[in-house]
C-alpha cells in the first residue's frame, strides 16, 4: 500500500460547533417552511398522533441513509469514484452516519458530493411537504437540512483552496486531507489490475 505524503492543507471538523450549528440550522428552517407553510394555506395547525411519530421516525432514518446514498452517488458521478472505493456506516462513538472512499477527489467533486444530499433529502422533501401541505415531511427536511451541517462546514472551507487540489477523506473521522496536484495520485489504493 502506498504511504501518502503529508498533506498541504487538513480540515479537521469541530463536531460540537457542528452540532450547535445543525441545531440552529434545523429550527431555522421549520420555522421558514412553516412559516411558508402559513402563508400559502393561511393557517397553521398542529396536531400529534402515535402514528405520525412513528411516520415521522421512520422517514428520518430512511432519509439519513438516502443522505448518505447520497454522498455515495455524488462519489460516483463527480468523482468518478468505482462503486467498490466506497463505504457507508455508523460511528456510534461519535454518534454520525458517514460515507466515505479511499480515493482521493478533486475539491471540486468533493464539493458537489458534500451538497448533493443537502438539495436531495433536505430541500426536495421541504417543497414536496409544502406542496403536499405535510407537516411530517416538513418536519423531515428541516431535520435532515440541520444534519447537513458538517457538509455545509466541510464545504465551506474547501471553498478556500483551488479546485483542482486533490482532497483524501479520513475513514474514521471528519476530516479531510488536502494536497497540491502532483502531489498524490488518485489511484492510491488500488491493484496495477484495477486502475
Amino acid at each position: 500500500m502506498n504511504e501518502l505524503p503529508a498533506p498541504d492543507h487538513v480540515i479537521d471538523i469541530d463536531l460540537p460547533k457542528v452540532t450547535k450549528s445543525g441545531i440552529l440550522w434545523t429550527i431555522g428552517s421549520f420555522i421558514l417552511l412553516i412559516a411558508i407553510l402559513v402563508v400559502v394555506k393561511g393557517e397553521f395547525s398542529f396536531t400529534f398522533s402515535l402514528w405520525g411519530l412513528l411516520l415521522f421516525i421512520i422517514g428520518y432514518v430512511a432519509l439519513i441513509v438516502l443522505h448518505e446514498a447520497f454522498h455515495l452517488l455524488g462519489f460516483r458521478i463527480f468523482g468518478g469514484v468505482p462503486w467498490k472505493r466506497m463505504v457507508v456506516g455508523v460511528n456510534l462513538k461519535l454518534g454520525i452516519a458517514y460515507a466515505t472512499t479511499d480515493k482521493p477527489m478533486t475539491n471540486s467533486a468533493i464539493r458537489k458530493a458534500l451538497l448533493l444530499p443537502f438539495w436531495t433529502t433536505g430541500i426536495v422533501p421541504g417543497l414536496i411537504g409544502l406542496y403536499l401541505d405535510s407537516g411530517i415531511l416538513v418536519g423531515l427536511a428541516a431535520f435532515l437540512i440541520g444534519g447537513a451541517a458538517g457538509d455545509f462546514a466541510m464545504y465551506k472551507e474547501l471553498r478556500k483552496l483551488p479546485d483542482d487540489w486533490l482532497v483524501k477523506d479520513d475513514p474514521e473521522r471528519p476530516k479531510l486531507y488536502l494536497y497540491q496536484p502532483g502531489r498524490i495520485s488518485d489511484t492510491i489504493g488500488e491493484s496495477p489490475e484495477s486502475i
